[in-house]
């Protein structure tokens, strides 16, 4: 049987025309509001073609917002977000992959658990330990009773108290441990042969050689995809940037965008500015994307096994 190849490219190129219509459809409305004025999109409605203001509105944006400050601070969390997983998971999954460890598989089972446990579920507990980062060694003092012997002794029990609320640390901390990288990591270690590690033991060559000068280069493209991802969550984060930081000198670009909002009833919200700083903030992320795509796609495709 002939299976009728005419019709399937049809039905395939079809979907593929909805679905950059689905996808692209929001992004050109969003770019179209944000090039025309405020008077036009109230007198209009929705802006289905492009106007002459774009430019005027994201100057508004620039001078007139703090969203230039919350986008270096979306950059630095992003990007330290982006780096401290991939080196974390890369070490992690090398640990569990070439190191002889008895329980290495309850280690990966229980690292694999806090992708079921993620920052906005355990937001509350984050933020007790980012308001004080020394509460878990206060309460080990607490229930062992090592507080009151102390108190005994020198008159008044240990409380040791230092917030990283409102700092980069802060904000950055409570997202770099996460499960996602070291299962990448591990899938692709698993795929690579394995007397790999004999052979480079034979040649002289120690864990941590073998580490920097033979896995590090072939894993390039794996840590490429997991720091185009991890920089994306960490740009996109919303929750905890918002419980985090209280200042508007400490926030991220994405809670810049919401606070643009007004919180006063009848306020009419300025749609076009809106826009425009949406279309701003995402100039970085489609920049990234753009330029390590490959990268992102070799990553993703070599880690399967």
């Amino acid at each position: 049987m002939i299976e009728n190849a005419r019709s399937i490219n049809l039905v395939a190129g079809l979907l593929l025309v909805l679905g950059i219509v689905y996808i692209a459809g929001p992004l050109y409305l969003t770019v179209a509001t944000a090039s025309h004025t405020l008077d036009f999109i109230l007198r209009e409605g929705f802006a289905w073609y492009p106007g002459t203001e774009l430019l005027a509105n994201m100057g508004r944006i620039i001078t007139e917002t703090r969203i230039p400050v919350q986008m270096f601070n979306s950059l630095v969390v992003a990007f330290s977000n982006a780096l401290g997983t991939s080196t974390l998971s890369f070490l992690a999954a090398f640990a569990i992959v070439y190191f002889r460890i008895r329980w290495a598989g309850v280690v990966f089972a229980l690292i694999l658990a806090t992708i079921m446990l993620p920052l906005d579920i355990r937001v509350i507990t984050t933020y007790q330990v980012a308001s004080n980062i020394f509460s878990p060694l206060n309460a080990v003092l607490d229930v062992t009773g090592l507080n009151a012997l102390i108190a005994q002794a020198f008159g008044s029990p240990v409380h040791l108290e230092l917030s990283v609320l409102n700092t980069h640390v802060g904000l950055i901390a409570p997202l770099i441990a996460h499960g996602t990288g070291t299962f990448l990591f591990r899938q692709f270690f698993l795929t690579l042969p394995k007397d790999l590690f004999k052979a480079a033991r034979m040649d002289g060559a120690g864990p941590s050689r073998f580490m920097w000068d033979i896995l590090l280069p072939l894993s390039r493209t794996s840590f490429a995809a997991l720091f185009v991802l991890t920089f994306l969550s960490g740009w996109t984060q919303y929750l905890w940037p918002l419980v985090g930081a209280s200042t508007p000198d400490m926030q991220t670009a994405v809670v810049g965008l919401a606070r643009l909002v007004p919180d006063a009833d009848g306020q009419i919200p300025d749609f076009p500015m809106i826009m425009a700083g949406a279309v701003l903030v995402s100039l970085v992320p489609l920049t990234m994307i753009a330029l390590l795509q490959r990268y992102l796609v070799q990553g993703l495709v070599l880690s399967e096994k």
